[in-house]
This record gives structure tokens, sequence and C-alpha cells, in this order.
């Protein structure tokens, strides 16, 4: 019996129809295999997984394979999206055991959750064959491979338990400086070879470097990287946002599917780049990319579904690609001559079939898109593309993902003046806040009227960073009280005393670990957040306590992060936030459209370790405006280090010239 009908998961749903006797995970599911002793065979992947979809035709929908599953193990559905707590356990397994990851993700698992064996995408024959050696071996050695299992779980618990002693300094800076340098390509942009993810958080951290070091070339490998994935495939030329990764070095062909945290992410970054360098391609490419969030992600309530899928098994891209004979039949032959220089069009094609995937071409580049007959073009094929069968969305909403939105509306609407983009935020996160907090705690997913499963440590983070990025966006303190108030619980259900970090997940009897990392992924360590958040909420608050608090997660890190630098750019922004000059601006008036002119050129500068908080009235919310009186007309600004103020100002411009100052930082690394 397949027990997958009931769930809200459209990962799950997708195998419903499955002659598999699928359990979600779940007591249900431990208790049978502890009563038959059988093991475990647990599938882990998510609805926009296009290899997921593969091994589902493949196998899962095949009567043999079924079979055999259904005859010797309990089979176990997992959406990594809803449960990532339980994926981080066992794809730690399964790249212990293979050397590599990914999903679908396969892993055998003893009746007491113990993994014993595992891997991903398994052809159908070489499934079947899997399935039935690991069953006969469980039959005959099962206590041998129950000893296996404690022997690997013991191992990952081991590694888990390590601590960091190193010192806090600025060194670990500039080593994931001398990576990025070393490894960049200088032809393409990015960093090595194929296949290519989109660096956010390393693009982040460079910008913040160049501030404080004036290297050109920190700011080179940024921007050329942010100009390598715009002109290429993987940004979707026609409707903005942009693909999952580039399954080769030219940003050109990208594994098509979008995901709503890839495009938040990357909206965030090129908005920095245009704070920093001004350059109108940068404000276009993250407007466009949130003009596609918005417009094909989000529902009626304001909330964001997760994901686009990258199209059906064996005609993956189809509904992005084009061949020649049908942009022909759509375009004049003056727009012709004109987009297929531009956008590389040719008989050939550059992608499957003959046809092919829009990449802008130099000389023409982004300025292309500014010319008049490319922009009638350019309509004309959304029009046409819109006609397609367009692939399936996730429409599920994950808080962690709305999050990540909500801070890259909020800040783009700072940065670009853009009330809409605001209003977006404000309804995104009034969503989050209505579905899926309760009574203090926050929940993972919502999906057709039910909200479920316990937030991880991202889903935390993430929010309180993105209310805090709403009050620094709007001056409400409401939302600066909701983020405390959030701080807390989490302190409460994640804190991991010993280490002084924070465990990915609350504890809870289906998790073998609790795991507490500090890696970037394709998204944000959240550790890394949640050290940046305290940071900010020191300063806005003056509790030493945060900073502590903070500082105690940099520190946790370095172990790891001397190992491997790069791969930790958000607790390296947190201790740039440490190291460099941190500031503190109070502006207050008395009128509220005084108080908006006044922020406007505040917010539209790169200051990236200065918090804002303002108010229109006597306001004591947040603490850092306890005392800041506001004049009988126009603004005051107050400039502070640690809660210690200059004397007030009266103009942005004198505020900016003071917030304007860096720490010197001198990295290493050829220039």
């Amino acid at each position: 019996m397949n027990r997958l009908q009931d769930e809200k998961s459209p990962y799950l749903l997708q195998h419903r129809g499955n002659p598999v006797n699928w359990f979600p995970w779940g007591e249900d599911a431990f208790a049978l295999a502890r009563a038959s002793n059988k093991p475990i065979f647990l599938s882990i992947g998510y609805s926009t997984c296009y290899w997921c979809h593969v091994m589902e035709r493949d196998s899962f929908e095949h009567q043999d394979v079924a079979d055999v599953l259904n005859a010797n193990y309990i089979s176990v559905k997992v959406d990594r999206e809803e449960r990532p707590d339980v994926d981080q356990i066992y794809m730690e397994a399964v790249v212990a055991l293979t050397g590599h990851g990914g999903w679908p993700m396969s892993v055998f698992l003893t009746p007491d959750l113990k993994p014993f064996f595992g891997g991903t995408f398994f052809p159908h024959d070489t499934f079947i064959e899997v399935l039935e050696k690991v069953a006969k071996y469980w039959r005959e050695k099962g206590d041998d491979l129950v000893i296996s299992a404690d022997r690997i779980s013991n191992a990952i618990s081991a590694d888990l338990a390590r601590t960091s002693n190193e010192p806090l300094d600025e060194s670990y800076l500039s080593a994931a400086f001398e990576w990025y340098s070393e490894n960049f390509d200088s032809q393409n942009g990015g960093f090595g070879g194929a296949p290519k993810f989109p660096p956010s958080q390393a693009i982040r951290l460079l910008l913040r470097l160049h501030r404080r070091s004036e290297r050109k070339d920190c700011l080179a490998i940024a921007t050329e990287t942010l100009r390598g994935m715009a002109r290429g495939g993987i940004f979707d030329q026609l409707g903005g946002g942009f693909h999952r990764y580039s399954t080769d070095a030219e940003w050109l062909v990208p594994h098509f599917e979008k995901m709503l945290y890839d495009n938040a992410l990357l909206a965030e970054a090129y908005a920095e780049a245009y704070q920093v360098t001004g350059d109108p391609t940068f404000r276009a490419v993250a407007e466009e990319t949130l003009d596609y969030v918005l417009r094909d992600l989000r529902e009626p309530s304001g909330a964001i579904h997760s994901a686009e899928d990258a199209g059906e098994v064996a005609k993956e891209g189809e509904y992005y690609v084009w061949t020649k004979d049908e942009l022909s039949q759509l375009l004049t032959s003056e727009e012709q001559s004109l987009f297929y220089v531009a956008y590389g069009v040719s008989d050939r094609g550059n992608f499957e079939g003959g046809t092919t995937i829009l990449s802008l071409q130099s000389p023409y580049e982004w300025d292309a898109k500014k010319d008049f007959v490319l922009q009638r073009a350019t309509k004309k094929l959304l029009a046409a593309r819109n006609a397609r069968v367009r692939p399936h969305r996730d429409d599920k909403i994950l808080t962690a993902w709305n999050a990540l939105a909500i801070t890259a509306l909020a800040r783009a609407a700072s940065i670009f003046d853009r009330s809409d983009y605001l209003d977006a935020a404000k309804s995104a996160a009034s969503f989050v806040l209505k579905e899926l907090v309760r009574d203090g705690r926050v929940l993972r997913r919502y999906r057709a009227g039910e909200a479920k499963f316990d937030g991880t440590l991202e889903d935390y983070a993430y929010l309180i960073r993105a209310l805090l990025d709403l009050y620094e966006a709007t001056s409400d303190p409401s939302y600066f009280n909701r983020a405390v108030d959030i701080q807390s619980i989490q302190d409460q259900l994640f804190l991991d005393e010993r280490r002084g970090a924070y465990f990915f997940a609350m504890a809870s009897p289906d998790l073998i670990h609790r795991r507490c990392d500090f890696v970037d992924s394709a998204t944000p360590s959240p550790n890394g957040i949640a050290a940046q958040n305290l940071f900010r909420l020191f300063h806005l608050t003056g509790n030493e306590l945060y900073r502590n608090a903070a500082d105690r997660i940099v520190t946790a890190a370095l172990g790891q992060v001397s190992r491997y630098p790069s791969a930790f750019a958000s607790i390296l922004i947190a201790m740039n936030m440490r190291f460099d000059v941190a500031t503190e601006l109070c502006v207050v008036t008395r009128d509220a459209e005084e108080l908006e002119r006044a922020l406007r050129p505040i917010r539209a500068a790169f200051l990236p370790t200065t918090v804002v908080a303002a108010s229109h009235s006597a306001s004591e919310t947040p603490p850092l405006l306890t005392g800041k009186t506001p004049p009988p007309s126009g603004a005051l600004f107050y400039v502070c280090e640690s809660q210690t103020c200059k004397a007030p100002v009266t103009s942005a411009k004198e505020a900016l010239s003071i917030l304007s100052v860096a720490r010197p930082l001198v990295l290493g690394g050829a220039i």
C-alpha cells in the first residue's frame, strides 16, 4: 500500500501512484521496520529535481522494482526541502560512503535509522541488482551491517563533536581572497571549471573586502562573475531569473530548474554590486530577477512559491530553447538580423537537437537589451513562449526561502527606491508571520492550508535577518521586536552550549545526530547568518550578550574555515562585520515624509557594517534610538559606534562622509 496520497509535498504526491509501498518519514515506517526486522530504503529528492523524475520513470513506476522493494524493505520517501534536517544527516553519510552526493539520494538504513550503504541515482537494472544484493546480505549477515552502521554513525558523530581552538583574527579573510584569486576564471567569471554554481555569498564577501582593501582585482573578480552570469544562458534572457547552475564553464548551458533561493540571493548580490559600482547593468539584472519572482512565483496571498522544474524527462529545457526556424517565423527580417547576432543564434544551435539557448554575445552584451528593435523581438518571443506548456511549479511555501526573498525585496526597495518591492516584502512577511509562526515557534512549510514541520535553524536565522532588513527599510519597530522575540526562541531551541554555535535542527527522536556546521551550500550557512544577525542586534540594542554570542559562532567555525576558507563566505562576512568599523546611525525627524527623504541617500549607499535606526517620533525602539530627540524641523543624524555617538549632523551627506570610513585590510594574492 502506497501511503503518500494524503501528503502535501508536491514531491511525495508525484510518487503516490507508484506500485512501491511508500511511507512518509515517520514512526509508522520505523515501527514496521523494527517489527519485521527489515532494512529501510530511504529515497530523498524534491519535486523540481530532474534526475529524481528520471529515476521515478526508470525504476519506481516499474512493478519489478516495486516487487523487490515491497518484499524486502520498508520504503520511505522524503522531500528534502520539507525535511532538510533528515536530508543533511544522510547526505553526509552518502558522501562519506561514496565520495559524492546529490539527488535523488538512495540510502539503506537499519530499523534504528542508521545508514550502512547508499548512493544517488541508480539505473533500473543496476538498482534491482543492488536491492537484491543488499537484501540477501541483510538476511544472511545482518549483524555485520548493523555493526557497520554503528561505525558509520559513530564516525559522523565524532566529526560533528570537533571544536576549534584557533584565535579570532582577520587572516582568514585574506586566505579566502587568495583562493578566489587563484581559482578565478578570468575568461568567463566564476571559479574553476564545469559545473559552475552561482557564488552569491562569495560575491558579497568580495564586495566587502574591496571596500576595505580598495584592491581593484578584488572588485573585478566579483563584477566579472556577475557579468558572465548575466550574459549567459544561466540567466533567462527573455523572462528574467536565474536557472540553478551551469553545466559548462561558460555559463551557457544551465540545468534549467529555477529555485526561489538562487534568485533571491543573486538579486541581492547584483543590487549590492550596483551600490558599489553604479553600473546600470547590475540594477537591471536585479530588477529583472525580482520581477520574475513576483510575476511567476508569487501567489495572491503574497507568499512565494519554491521553484520551477527543468522540464519533463527527456525534454529538459524545452520551454526555454529555440530553433532558428521557430525564430524566423516569429521575427521580421530586421529583428532577425539583430537578434541572431546579439543572442548567438545559428543554424547549428548550441544545445541539443540543434536548438539555441539565448545568451548575449560580445560586443552587444547587456547594453543590447536597450535597442528598440531587440526589445520588440523579445516581447514577441516571450509572448510565444508563454503559450507553451510551462514547467511544473512547486507551490509549497518555505519559511527560509520566503525570508531570503523578503530580504532581497526589502534591500532592493531601499537601494532602487522601489515601493512595489517593499510592498511585496511586507506582504510575504505578513503571510509567514501569520501562517508559519505559532506561539513564537517557526514552522517550515505551508501548502494547501497546512503549516507543518518544525523550523530548522535556517528558517529562524533567515527570518530574523529578513525582519531586521524590513525594519531598516520601513523604520517600523514591530519588525525589530519580532526579530528579537524569534532570536530568543532560536537561542532556546538550537544553541549548542558546548560549541557556542547553533545546531541545525531541534532535538528530535527521528534524528540520529544533531548537526552543527558552518559551510555555505546552495544557501548561506545558517550559523553564518545567525552570527550576522547577532552583530546587528548588538548594535541596535547595545546588549553585549549578542556580540559575545556572535563571536562564539565565528570562533567555533575557525577550525573548518582554516582548511577551506572560500566555502565559508557567510561566516567570513560575519567576521568582517566584527573587524571593520561597525557603525550605528540614528535618524530622527518629526515628520514621516521628511524621514523618508532623509533616509533615501543612506539606503542607496553601500554601508555593509552599518545598522540604521530611524523614527519620526520620540521612539525608544530599538534601544539605539533612546534619547535621540527629533529636531523642530528637518532631520538629525547621529553616527555612533558601540552606542557612543558623535555630535549629530543635519544632512545625509555629512553622515555619509563619516559612515564611509572603513578599517583598512591588507589582502594577499596577486595584484
